[in-house]
């Protein structure tokens, strides 16, 4: 919910109630009350919240939960947090639903797997070839005007 989402972005970014409550002009004490479910903000004030915070409204009234971990907090525009997966004993994994809708997902469709010493990042072929193909032109240009 709202209140939990406000709780939490609130404490990520490290700021005191008093300080957003002054961001987006209003008293501590009515931010206060957002964050116990007394009352709720209206849209404008959503979106300065939104806005402050770096996410959605929608993100921002909305509560996530990712199995094995509970409530997460919303992500940052453009970002996703699809939750949790298990790999199954041959080391295959279900991509989640709406992450296989978002980017079109279906069966036969090629993925290149990316990672650094942190995690592990999928991202269609096509969209890695392309990339690729972009850096390899402009190296070529900067080759080329030497």
């Amino acid at each position: 919910m709202l209140k939990d989402n406000l709780i939490m972005l609130r404490g990520i970014r490290g700021f005191s109630q008093e300080e957003i409550a002054e961001k987006i002009g209003i008293s501590r004490q009515a931010y206060a009350k957002w964050e116990t479910g007394a009352t709720v903000p209206d849209i404008e004030k959503c979106s300065s919240l939104a806005s402050i915070y770096g996410v959605t409204i929608d993100s921002l009234i909305k509560t996530e939960c990712a199995d094995g971990i509970g409530t997460i907090p919303p992500a940052p525009k453009g970002k996703y947090i699809w939750g949790s997966i298990t790999i199954n004993d041959r080391g295959q994994i279900v991509v989640p639903k709406d992450a296989r809708d978002k980017f079109g997902l279906v069966g036969g469709k090629r993925l290149v797997v990316l990672s650094d010493d942190e995690g592990i990042v999928l991202i269609p072929a096509e969209t890695f070839e392309e990339n690729m193909r972009r850096i390899l032109e402009l190296a070529s240009m900067k080759k080329d005007n030497e």
